[in-house]
């Protein structure tokens, strides 16, 4: 910016020099370059003067030759106060232990369609149990529902439409365990992976567990709850 060393820029009352400091203020709203010496940070005031040669100062600060603010700061944000107590660990999943008072509840259920489908009874509870925890109503952030955690498309698939009716969720995953074990060859492994990552995942990994964190936790978690480890 150059030098305005006309005398009547060192009266701090001077017309010429409040025009000539308004003028700076018209161009940093409009968006107009100003010297590098202006740049300051986006939270900074800016204030405006000029010295005893008459040249314009800005400064950060209110100063005998800065005393006209040209650009205020906007308050600060508020700052959200974080609680004191550490963040909650994750929940562990109930024990098959206690969750027998609910397995004994849907027995019936999980007896009769194993009968149906020409599925363990076992691996049906050891499903409920990981997927759902025995909960009818339970749902999963991809979409999953009901005990036996089925997506709308899968259980339709296999004759479900309510999936909160204890009675058609399981039937629907009982009949899909058992189209999946039919598929893979009555490995109980490769069904369960894929009843978990999907069959075309376990067919893209050359008929093998999917290298998911989440399917190798699962697989060996169920097989757990079933009491066998089949190899």
């Amino acid at each position: 910016m150059r030098a305005l060393r006309d005398p009547k820029m060192l009266d701090p009352q001077s017309p010429c020099r409040r025009s000539a400091i308004r003028a700076l203020l018209r161009m940093s709203l409009a968006g107009v370059a100003l010297p590098r010496f202006l740049a300051a940070p986006a939270q900074a005031q800016v204030y405006a003067g000029s010295d005893e040669n008459g040249t314009i100062v800005l400064s950060n600060d209110r100063t005998a030759e800065t005393p006209d603010l040209l650009v205020e700061a906007p308050p600060p944000s508020p700052v959200l106060a974080l609680p004191d107590a550490p963040l909650a660990m994750p929940i562990r999943p109930p024990s098959p232990e206690a969750l027998a008072p609910r397995a004994r509840q849907f027995a019936p259920i999980v007896r009769r369609v194993a009968r149906e489908v020409a599925v363990s009874p076992r691996l049906l509870h050891a499903v409920i149990t990981v997927e759902s925890g025995y909960d009818p109503r339970a749902v999963s952030p991809k979409g999953a529902k009901g005990l036996m955690q089925l997506m709308p498309d899968t259980a339709q698939r296999f004759g479900a439409w309510n999936l909160f009716d204890p009675q058609q969720n399981v039937r629907a995953g009982g009949r899909y365990l058992r189209w999946l074990l039919d598929d893979f060859r009555g490995d109980v492994r490769l069904a369960l992976a894929a009843y978990n990552a999907g069959e075309d995942a376990v067919l893209r990994y050359g008929r093998r567990i999917p290298p998911f964190p989440e399917t190798i936790d699962y697989v060996p978690r169920v097989l757990a709850n079933m009491g066998s480890f089949r190899g």
